[in-house]
This record gives C-alpha cells, sequence and structure tokens, in this order.
C-alpha cells in the first residue's frame, strides 16, 4: 500500500500489484468450481478425444500427439475465462469501493487479476501436459523449443486474461461475465486443434485458417514436435501482443469509467 515515503511511484505501483496478486490467487483458491473448470475439464476433453474421437480421425502421425496442444490451449482459455467473473464480482460487490477509498495504484487490481490468472493456468497447463505425456504424448522438442513454446502460452495467457478482465468491466452480474466462457470453448472447436482446417467446409475451413487460434495452435504444435512452425510463429506472436496491448488499454479505460461514476 502506498504511504509518503522516498520510494518511487514504481516501487508502490509493483507493492500494490504483488499484494493483490496475493488476494487473487487466494481467491481463486476458494473458488473450487473455477479450479475444476480449470483443470478437470480439459483432461476430461483430454480423454474424450483420444479415446473416443481419436480412432476416427485421421492425422499424420498419433493423434494424441495433434490433440494435446489443442487441449493445452482450451486449458489455458478455460482459466482465463474465469478471470470476467473476478473482476465483474470485485466491481459488483462493494470491493472496489473499499479499494478506491485506499492509496493504491489504481492499475493494480486489474494487474493482479491478470496475473493471478496466468499464474493459475500455468499449474494447469502443467497438470493436464503431465496427464498426456502418461497417456503416451511424445513431444520431440528441444530446450529453446520448450521455452519458445512457453513463451507463447504465456503471451496467449496474457492476452486472453486481459480480454476476459475487459468482459467483467462490461458486464453488470457474475452470471453474465461467466458467458465469455462460452466464447472462449467454441472458437478453438473451430481450429486446428482437434481436426486438421483442410478436412472442413469450405466457409469454415477459411475461418478456421485466419482465426487468431489456429496460428497459436499449429505453433505451440510445431514448437513441441520439434517440427518447422513455418508463417505460424509470427501471425501467432502479432495475435498475442495485439490483444494484450488492445486488451489491457480497453481494461484500463473501461476501469477508469466504472470507478469514475
Amino acid at each position: 500500500m502506498t504511504s509518503t515515503s522516498s520510494h518511487s511511484p514504481l516501487y508502490w505501483a509493483i507493492n500494490d500489484s504483488l499484494t493483490l496478486i496475493g488476494r487473487s490467487s487466494r481467491q481463486s483458491m476458494r473458488r473450487i468450481d473455477a479450479l475444476i473448470t480449470a483443470a478437470v475439464l480439459p483432461l476430461m476433453m483430454l480423454l474424450l478425444f483420444v479415446y473416443v474421437f481419436g480412432g476416427a480421425i485421421r492425422v499424420s502421425g498419433s493423434y494424441i500427439d495433434y490433440v494435446v496442444p489443442g487441449i493445452i490451449l482450451l486449458c489455458a482459455g478455460f482459466g482465463s475465462a474465469a478471470t470476467a467473473v473476478s473482476v465483474c464480482q470485485d466491481m459488483t460487490s462493494g470491493a472496489i469501493d473499499r479499494f478506491r477509498s485506499l492509496p493504491i495504484v489504481s492499475s493494480a487490481l486489474l494487474t493482479g487479476h491478470v496475473v493471478a490468472s496466468v499464474l493459475r493456468n500455468l499449474v494447469s497447463t502443467a497438470l493436464v501436459l503431465g496427464v498426456a505425456l502418461a497417456l503416451g504424448f511424445r513431444p520431440h522438442a528441444g530446450i529453446a523449443q520448450w521455452l519458445g513454446a512457453v513463451g507463447i502460452l504465456l503471451a496467449f495467457m496474457a492476452a486472453i486474461s486481459w480480454l476476459a478482465a475487459c468482459f467483467g468491466l462490461i458486464a453488470r452480474s457474475p452470471e453474465a461475465a461467466d458467458a465469455f466462457s462460452f466464447v472462449v470453448m467454441f472458437v478453438p472447436y473451430v481450429s486446428s486443434a482437434f481436426v486438421p482446417t483442410g478436412t472442413m467446409p469450405g466457409v469454415l475451413r477459411a475461418f478456421a485458417a485466419h482465426q487468431p487460434v489456429t496460428p497459436i495452435i499449429e505453433t505451440v504444435r510445431g514448437l513441441m514436435m520439434g517440427t518447422s512452425t513455418g508463417s505460424h510463429a509470427a501471425v501467432a506472436l502479432a495475435w498475442c501482443l495485439g490483444g494484450t496491448i488492445a486488451g489491457a488499454a480497453l481494461a484500463t479505460l473501461l476501469y477508469r469509467r466504472r470507478t469514475s461514476q
């Protein structure tokens, strides 16, 4: 918390953000439904696609090697969607009024929600990856490729978390904010997450090829499997950075408007 001292504004911004990151992380641990959605549901999806649908889908190589990157991205999306509900709860429960009465940096609240979301997603992603390895997932990535895959996933988590924060600031109730999870669930299905885009009808194929999730999945898949990512890496990075910048800027604007009323 800020006070009159010789510390710089940057020091207090970091100090306040760390305090609210801890608060959001503790809240995440208390929300059992969000933890189940972020971890258990992707595991169920993994088992469903590998053991129920996998035998009917033809891809180059093992289907589990193909589908795991998509499941990991879906896992990150599920976890980030919970940020919309958390932000909305703060805005509608009266918590924001208490924060406004304290001498804290205004950006710290949103930063706390977003960073806690990324940390929560890293844990659930590691869990899904561990189960996938036990089921037969065999990546061929070197250290540099693993670092690249983690970097892309972190960028995606940050982008989707900031966009979720925007949705939470727009929604007028936690139930309405939870609708963001349906968007996150739908988009990966119309991508290369579960089947090659070339098997889709013309209109869907065009949409799947040019929406942001497909290049991100193809980049993660290429890095994990030790194959070429082609132009997908640059496109994926552009989508993630653009989403993060736009989401953070819009969330800041929406937060100022909501708190100035």
